[in-house]
């Protein structure tokens, strides 16, 4: 039996405490009005018409929920996601959900591209094809406020703890570890993402740190890492992104940690990357649902390879993949998969950058066509 009083700190909000969450945000609707700012770009009437309509949206389906469930679905899913899928995303599309039981949990691990839209579209594509939405794991870096913390976890969140001393985060990560496996077995799927962070590179490889998290509750009750594996069911998602509104940020990032050994993010750094990358264009979003591992694995490593082959596989490439991994090689050898791309538009946008910069950019563009390439080699 799964018992929530262990995990109270961390976990999504149960019945009672969305409901008071709701009527936080309820009392003060200038916060979903802040949210909807971030969506609408611009000043004048119209701007503020769309941002009044999207709070009267939200506020007016804030009395019907009683459960996070309720709010990924009547308010995430029919109001957020549709408004940020008709601003901009020009195509949302996805596979294999008809390899997925409605009446099984499991543990999604995706590659990580966008602080917010990864899972949030992810059970958007759940929904939409009548299977049951999950909860989702996301650093406490990312709760710069309370209302922060309420959005989030009314969507489901689980709360990773990070910047903790080494003895305290251990033990965390047992507990960490604890929910997860005795979630799923309760009946609710989760998802994680493939390693800490974003990729900012475009090399979506899982840490094995992620799956050897899983087996740390279990290892003293003498449970196998292999039964864990299975028991948890995990499924690997690939997410590709045409455009990444956050591309310049994460090259500029690297490129500074590279040249000086560290980067120090500002306080508001990560709220503003979630900003960009809710309202700025993304263009083709697709979503591919992997198999079940369902073998007998022995260490967290052979896992983390076959997550990656899946992802890797699965990469839905764009003119922009196709573009970029040309011209980064010298070549122009699949000029056929992007020859109606406006090439000098697309360059055009880093014209201003640095030749590091622009060089992250461009190889985190055409890392997918190396990473699918190199899985589809026998």
């Amino acid at each position: 039996m799964f018992d929530r009083t262990k995990f109270v700190d961390i976990e999504p909000f149960d019945q009672k405490g969305c409901e008071e969450a709701c009527a936080r945000l309820k009392a003060h609707p200038e916060y979903i009005y802040a949210l909807a700012s971030a969506i609408y770009e611009g000043i004048g009437d119209e701007v503020n018409a769309k941002r009044m309509d999207f709070t009267k949206a939200v506020a007016g389906r804030l009395d019907r929920i009683h459960s996070y469930d309720d709010f990924q679905k009547i308010i995430t899913c029919d109001v957020f996601l549709k408004t940020i899928l008709e601003n901009s995303v020009s195509e949302f599309t996805w596979d294999g959900t008809d390899k997925l039981d409605k009446d099984t949990s499991y543990l999604y691990v995706s590659n990580h591209r966008d602080i917010v839209l990864d899972c949030a579209l992810m059970d958007l594509a759940l929904f939409k094809s009548g299977l049951p939405i999950c909860e989702m794991a996301i650093g406490d870096n990312l709760l710069s406020n309370s209302f922060v913390e309420d959005v989030f976890r009314l969507n489901g969140a689980i709360i990773v703890k990070r910047d903790l001393p080494v003895r305290d985060k251990y033990l965390e990560t047992v507990r960490l570890s604890e929910y997860f496996v005795e979630r799923i077995a309760s009946g609710k799927s989760i998802w994680v993402a493939q390693k800490s962070g974003r990729s900012k590179d475009g090399l979506d490889l899982t840490h094995p740190s992620v799956i050897k998290m899983l087996h740390l509750s279990k290892k003293k009750d003498g449970i196998p890492f292999s039964q864990v594996i299975k028991d948890c069911r995990i499924v690997p998602v690939c997410v590709s992104y045409e455009y990444d509104p956050n591309d310049i940020t994460k090259a500029r990032e690297e490129v500074i940690t590279q040249q000086k050994g560290s980067y120090e993010k500002g306080r508001w750094e990560d709220l503003f990357s979630m900003i960009r990358g809710l309202r700025e264009f993304k263009g083709r979003i697709h979503i591919s649902f992997g198999d079940v591992l369902s073998s007998d694995y022995a260490n967290a490593d052979e896992v983390a390879r076959e997550i990656d082959r899946q992802i890797h596989s699965s990469y839905r490439l764009y003119e922009t993949n196709w573009y970029c991994y040309d011209r980064v090689n010298g070549t122009d050898e699949n000029r056929d998969k992007y020859a109606d791309m406006d090439t000098e538009r697309f360059m055009s946008r880093y014209a201003h950058l640095s030749e590091a910069v622009v060089s992250f950019i461009l190889n985190g563009y055409a890392n997918p066509v190396r990473s699918y390439l190199e899985a589809l080699r026998p």
